[in-house]
């Protein structure tokens, strides 16, 4: 700590000292030019020698002033580029590329230049009650976003192992947005010399898919006002599972939470998430982004892989918009590499049912 803080004293006084240096060099190479023009035989020389080597030694003197009022800002922005990209790869981590048996991609666009994070959230976490999903899209994009992703991230990280029924993580993450929204309008109001607000604003809303993966593959779903993932085999079929509740933020949560199932991911087969900016993206003639069949053509290529499919989904999303996105777009991708599931009932002929019945069903084989 010490050796830190005399670090950071010793750069303060380096930087005056180095822009001192700076101006005296300069100063004194604009001295030399005005001697040379004012006090140099040659300078009153016939031909354009003299005139030339004058100008070139003021032409120096202004280049060498702009390069010195220029370093300083140029260094400064790039510092504080790269904290602003580390700050956001602590917000929006990277994904494992293997968690708990599954094979795992992400990839993201901003709407925001320069910024890399905007209003869309992911994280998938291995925990006692399965492999735990949460996808998002908070109301806008860009920096002013990134307080809510903050927010329901946090709160996802911590409820997912807390919380042993795929509602109570839900109910947390509703409580974390709530206290979010309520601490940022008294904030501005604050700001604004007004009264302390009584509640959040109704205007702000999040969408939710929250899944839980369990060891067999069975997939349980809760979504508030999320696109539907879609399944990859032989082809592209979204993965829909009944009627999702309202966003997060203008409407409580029902005292019964309907948790949807029946979706099993089989060994080899891929889920994608994404948010609604993938689906509502347009090229210049207005026409939205086909989804479903850029899924439909990565999957038709090999290898059938979650980074390939997140390459050749975004890339065609980018040709689709000619390179630009108007809104945040996340894709999540998994891979079921789980060599073996239980035996479920139906999956054999009446032959082969009993014989399989009678086998010792083996243990899911994690990775």
């Amino acid at each position: 700590m010490i050796r830190h803080r005399a670090g950071k004293r010793f750069r303060r006084r380096a930087r005056p000292v180095r822009y001192v240096r700076g101006v005296v060099l300069l100063g004194l190479w604009l001295a030399l030019v005005t001697c040379w023009v004012l006090l140099c035989p040659l300078s009153d020389a016939a031909g354009v020698g003299p005139d030339l080597v004058t100008c070139l030694g003021f032409l120096l003197a202004v280049a060498a002033l702009l390069a010195g009022v220029r370093r300083g800002p140029l260094r400064e922005l790039r510092r504080i580029t790269e904290v602003a990209r580390a700050a956001q790869e602590v917000l929006l981590r990277p994904l494992p590329a293997r968690l708990d048996g599954l094979a795992l991609a992400a990839g993201r666009l901003s709407a925001s230049k320069g910024a890399s994070v905007g209003g869309d959230l992911y994280e998938v976490m291995a925990t006692v009650h399965g492999v735990r999903v949460v996808i998002g899209d908070v109301r806008g994009h860009g920096l002013p976003a990134l307080g809510t992703v903050a927010a329901l991230l946090g709160s996802f990280r911590e409820a997912a192992h807390d919380e042993p029924e795929l509602g109570g993580v839900l109910r947390r993450l509703e409580r974390a947005l709530q206290r979010h929204l309520r601490e940022r309008a008294r904030d501005e109001q604050s700001a604004a010399g007004a009264a302390r607000p009584e509640g959040p604003s109704a205007e702000e809303f999040v969408t939710v898919l929250l899944l839980e993966i369990q060891e067999d593959g069975e997939v349980l779903a809760l979504n508030c006002g999320h696109p539907w993932p879609h399944r990859l085999r032989r082809k592209a079929e979204q993965v829909a599972a009944g009627e999702p509740l309202p966003p997060l933020g203008p409407f409580p949560l029902p005292a019964e939470l309907p948790v949807r199932g029946g979706v099993r991911l089989l060994p080899g087969e891929l889920l994608v998430l994404h948010t609604d900016g993938a689906e509502d993206a347009r090229d210049t003639g207005g026409r939205f982004f086909p989804l479903r069949d850029a899924l439909a053509r990565a999957a038709a290529v090999g290898p059938l892989s979650p980074a390939a499919v997140v390459d050749r989904v975004q890339g065609a999303l980018l040709r689709h918009t000619g390179g630009r996105v108007s809104d945040d777009v996340a894709l999540v991708v998994l891979r079921n590499d789980r060599l073996r599931v239980p035996v479920q009932p139906g999956e054999y002929g009446p032959g082969e049912h009993g014989a399989a019945a009678r086998r010792p069903r083996p243990e899911p084989s994690r990775r």
